[in-house]
């Protein structure tokens, strides 16, 4: 065994591949398993075909679908505090300052985020289908604030440097703190953007449709984007997946018929 001629690297190298390669196609059976679940939810728009699903199911209810639409606010929509002439209905303006403290055990200034103030607003908004903004068809939102999904846009953001002038340089050095920075962003879902709802629909009076959280533990997400664009993005994700597990495989089987060739090439030598 003291001859035998691998190094313990390449050992290492086969192992960790197979290793990963059996990580990665884990995780490509979990997409894959998303996958085929997510191809089971049946899409919808807010039309008339809807609302005659609805009205012929049980309790005019449907357990779970997706709805697909562009937003539309059901009064007077939301107006950005930065951006002129853009709306939105769901609007999230974040205020961070970043300020630097004087350790007197390391000697140096640590960074420190001070001072986050978050505002929310919101405003009732429905779904409608594209090229249909002015039809009493439509899908009103439930609670989009109690949904997952990241499904704002983030339409500004500023920093705003500290500016130190020699007393402000003074009274820091006595008191151990400086400001550095302050961060504004503003985030808003737009009116006019196509968003996919997952949830629970359910038909009220006969013509107002409803997306809501649904019973049973399952999701409620809203994504910004249209349905198709939603699946490829899973879609390439299990590509990916599948990928990388097989190039790790196949780095793995390659170092491993090395390590196998090059043994029996030596007890080939030693038998000659």
């Amino acid at each position: 065994m003291g001859d035998f001629p691998v190094n313990p690297l390449v050992l290492i190298g086969v192992g960790s591949s197979f290793a990963f390669s059996g990580l990665f196609y884990h995780l490509y059976q979990e997409k894959k398993e998303e996958l085929k679940k997510l191809k089971e939810i049946p899409i919808f728009k807010p039309d008339q075909h809807l609302v005659r699903v609805l009205r012929a199911s049980p309790h005019k209810r449907l357990q779970y679908v997706a709805v697909e639409g562009l937003v539309q606010a059901d009064g007077e929509p939301l107006a950005s505090q930065f951006v002129p002439r853009c709306f939105g209905v769901i609007q999230k303006i974040a205020v961070e300052e970043h300020w630097k403290y004087w350790s007197s055990l390391t000697k140096t200034w640590t960074s420190r985020t001070m001072n986050r103030k978050e505002t929310n607003n919101s405003v009732p908004f429905s779904l409608v289908s594209p090229g249909a903004y002015f039809t009493d068809l439509y899908v009103k939102i439930q609670n989009p604030l109690d949904a997952s999904g990241c499904y704002l846009d983030r339409v500004y953001f500023k920093v705003r440097r500290a500016e130190e002038g020699l007393i402000d340089v003074v009274v820091q050095s006595l008191s151990g703190e400086k400001p550095v920075a302050m961060e504004e962003s503003e985030e808003l879902l737009r009116v006019g953007s196509t968003l996919t709802g997952f949830g629970e629909v359910v038909l009220e009076g006969g013509q107002v449709m409803r997306l809501q959280a649904p019973q049973g533990g399952r999701k409620y997400i809203l994504v910004p984007t249209d349905y198709r664009s939603f699946m490829d993005r899973h879609e390439r994700s299990a590509s990916m997946w599948k990928t990388l597990t097989a190039v790790t495989g196949i780095t793995g089987a390659s170092l491993l018929a090395k390590v196998i060739y090059g043994f029996v090439g030596k007890q080939d030598d030693r038998s000659k």
